[in-house]
């Protein structure tokens, strides 16, 4: 969590900085801005302006690299985990278009809109097929797990409250529903199985013991009610996130194409 929160800071801070450095001149009217005192270093094609872009694409484009390389030809090995390569993934392509979005000073139009707009789509998706994917259930190392695996995650509730604990059988149904992914009229609160541990003299710590097994097996059973949803929505979220991807990508590179010929060349 700390890992994200750096990210997710970071991108934050960046953001503000550059609404604040720039908040003069990205207030004032596009016919205006000419006029302004630093119109040369904010402008797009300025230093300050074009840099942005040149470093917001960087990061695009090296974000999306070292994901599918590795991905696919585990080029970084077991030094890093896919899982965590994801979110690194997802805060370059985060603060990269933030900088776009600063390096084009709000002005969208003729083809650049058409990147602006599919670079939106792509971090809006970006972010639902993220939550799509920490609903899979995966191993330490990121991989999917099928379902046959996750089942056999799961152990016989049934037998260990009955042969560890010796609860009776209407006592072991309650612990069943709580932990059912299926709508179970009755189902009970953690309160209540406590409290039934308690009647039953199960001595405290073998109740916290028990509260937290039932809570992973009724995750576990959740997970697989939803595996398989989950694994067709992720099929689905290709079929929006590439296409959208791809298209910025090709505009983008025709962008710095003809920015080039143009003679922008920045610090280069």
């Amino acid at each position: 969590m700390a890992y994200i929160g750096i990210m997710v800071s970071i991108v934050v801070l960046v953001t503000i900085y550059l609404a604040y450095t720039g908040y003069s001149y990205y207030t004032t009217p596009l016919e205006e801005r000419f006029y302004h005192p630093r119109y040369n270093w904010f402008k797009a094609s300025g230093l300050y302006g074009q840099g942005l872009g040149v470093i917001g694409t960087f990061l695009i484009l090296f974000g999306v690299s070292i994901y599918i390389l590795h991905k696919r030809y585990n080029i970084l090995g077991k030094w890093v985990r896919l899982k965590y390569l994801l979110e690194f993934h997802i805060f370059l392509c985060t603060l990269g278009p933030i900088l776009v979005l600063f390096h084009t000073t709000f002005k969208f139009g003729g083809i650049v809109s058409i990147a602006f707009w599919s670079m939106v789509a792509v971090v809006a998706s970006g972010v639902i097929g993220r939550f799509i994917y920490i609903q899979i259930p995966r191993t330490i190392e990121g991989r999917a797990l099928s379902l046959n695996e996750v089942q056999n995650m799961k152990s016989d509730i049934t037998k260990v409250l009955e042969e560890k604990y010796s609860l009776n059988p209407q006592t072991i149904q309650l612990f069943l529903n709580f932990t059912s992914a299926e709508k179970v009229s009755k189902k009970p609160s953690v309160g209540t199985l406590k409290n039934v541990l308690k009647e039953n003299n199960v001595s405290t710590e073998e109740r916290h013991s028990i509260i937290n097994k039932v809570r992973e097996e009724r995750s576990l059973s959740r997970k697989i009610a939803r595996l398989e949803t989950m694994k067709k929505w992720f099929e689905y979220w290709h079929v929006i996130h590439m296409p959208f991807a791809l298209i910025m990508l090709v505009i983008v590179i025709i962008h710095v194409v003809v920015a080039f010929t143009f003679g922008y060349k920045w610090i280069f």
